[in-house]
């Protein structure tokens, strides 16, 4: 048997109320008020693509093996970088090794369900694994209708042969240049055209032409699909869509319009994780993606669908939310207006890439030393033990320690020095078993930390290096509770 092994999701906390957007921007348009239901998902200022494809993968690894993983692809059409290879950074943050093999995919909304039809095709011998992350950040423009539907979210799924929860039945892809929207080379906004014209002849002909196909050949009738996902900003189409196929309606998978919003090529991928947690052993799940044509993937429950359950999952990440109805911050996060930032912002941030190369293993992967002499972790790992009555030379292992929690030892909260989204918190972490670091604290609410507070890791950009189009990574802790 062979097909989907482990999921994981994430969903930034950040949910910015679509009334706050209507109500700064009704003035000029008045139909967004009948949009203004709901919140929609917004990054943190250091977070991007690459951030959220570790959490999504760090949540699906919470039942993977990471030791058997030997493939990595990274689906997205708005990677931070355009000749870096974006998944070699996310497989290093979640200590995947160096002996596997990566790939970003773009260009597309079906780039993710693209991937993973590759995957499941190539097919994976032995107990080897391979894992999709899907990872999306759009920006758009100010008072659109893209910025009332649109959010932002990561997915990540495990491909293998053993312990599989939705066993591979058949896959079929229709190309098809239909070019609902573009983004080209010189913009970082997305050009839609007319909404009903993609529904009529992109959606409703497109998709029914690739499920009919799988369907026939599979010898599947569309009555017998329990989960129908559909990505699409129009709420409506996935329904429309599944009455031409006559798969029954109770089978289409909400979109999550009015809780997250949709999360452009990897949303396919988040509502499959939402599917695949109240699937029932047996039952059949028919995925579609939709761009430049139509992806669909079949899949059947198996019964390990319940046994298998990643740490947070869709519905934990959904539920882990912060209301915001401040549109002037989300403006400022995504780049959308000139902000003053002062002059401690001015400071040349240069990435000195030598050195980032030297200390990659704690920079990236989060990695410290275990003493084999007296057992003693420290980070940053050293030449020397840092325990005074040991202090043996070269006897440390490595030590990884982005999953381990910690605690606040001290803390600070700093309006001088400058910070996206001041304060500023830094401070001491004490690590679970030993080791101490100074770090920077992020998504810390007024009154949350306090010396002894549980924390745990997350990657996130660190610095903006805007002269030279460089962005540093680094681990930050959060308060646990948030």
């Amino acid at each position: 048997m062979f097909g989907i092994t482990a999921y994981g999701a994430y969903i930034p906390r950040s949910r910015l109320s679509r009334t706050a957007i209507a109500d700064a921007n009704d003035w000029f348009d008045a139909s967004l008020r009948g949009l203004a239901k709901g919140e929609r998902s917004t990054c943190n200022w250091d977070e991007d693509t690459i951030t959220m494809a570790v959490e999504a993968g760090q949540d699906c690894l919470s039942v993977l093996d990471a030791d058997s993983v030997d493939t990595l692809y990274l689906a997205s059409t708005t990677l931070p970088f355009l000749d870096r290879q974006n998944s070699v950074v996310v497989s290093q943050a979640l200590n995947l090794g160096d002996r596997l093999r990566t790939m970003d995919v773009s260009a597309s909304q079906r780039a993710a369900t693209s991937a993973l039809i590759a995957m499941l095709e190539a097919g994976h011998s032995d107990k080897r694994t391979a894992m999709l992350v899907a990872s999306e950040h759009r920006r758009t423009r100010c008072g659109s209708r893209a910025e009332m539907l649109w959010g932002d979210g990561a997915a990540a799924l495990g491909v293998g042969n053993e312990n599989v929860i939705a066993e591979y039945l058949g896959s079929e892809t229709y190309v098809n240049d239909f070019v609902d929207h573009y983004r080209g080379e010189d913009s970082t906004l997305d050009y839609e055209w007319e909404e009903r014209w993609i529904r009529d002849e992109g959606y409703l002909k497109s998709v029914p032409q690739a499920a009919s196909r799988l369907l026939e050949k599979v010898g599947v009738k569309a009555g017998d699909i329990a989960h129908f996902v559909l990505a699409s900003d129009q709420a409506k189409t996935p329904l429309a869509v599944a009455k031409k196929l006559e798969i029954p309606a109770q089978a289409v998978v909400d979109n999550r319009i009015a809780s997250m919003g949709v999360a452009g090529a990897a949303h396919p991928i988040v509502l499959l994780t939402a599917a695949l947690e109240t699937a029932r052993p047996g039952e059949l799940i028919l995925l579609a993606g939709f761009g430049q044509g139509t992806d669909v993937v079949l899949f059947k429950a198996t019964d390990q669908i319940g046994k298998r359950r990643p740490k947070t999952g869709f519905a934990g990440a959904l539920e882990r939310r912060r209301p915001d109805d401040n549109y002037n911050r989300f403006l400022s996060f995504n780049n959308l207006v000139e902000r003053e930032t002062g002059k401690r912002g001015e400071l040349d941030k240069q990435s000195y890439l030598a050195a980032m190369y030297r200390r990659k293993d704690l920079l990236t992967a989060f990695i410290g030393g275990k003493c084999r002499e007296c057992g003693t972790v420290q980070i940053p790992r050293d030449n020397y033990c840092v325990n005074p009555e040991c202090g043996a030379l070269d006897s440390q292992d490595d030590y990884p320690m982005s999953t381990i929690p910690g605690r606040v030892k001290t803390w600070t909260a700093d309006r001088l020095t400058f910070d996206w989204n001041p304060p500023a918190y830094f401070g001491l972490v004490e690590f679970e078993g030993g080791g101490r670091l100074m770090m920077d604290f992020t998504e810390v609410e007024e009154g949350s930390i306090e010396a002894g507070v549980a924390v745990s890791l997350h990657f996130r950009i660190r610095q903006f290096d805007n002269q030279r189009g460089f962005r540093k990574y680094f681990w930050k802790a959060t308060p646990s509770g948030q």
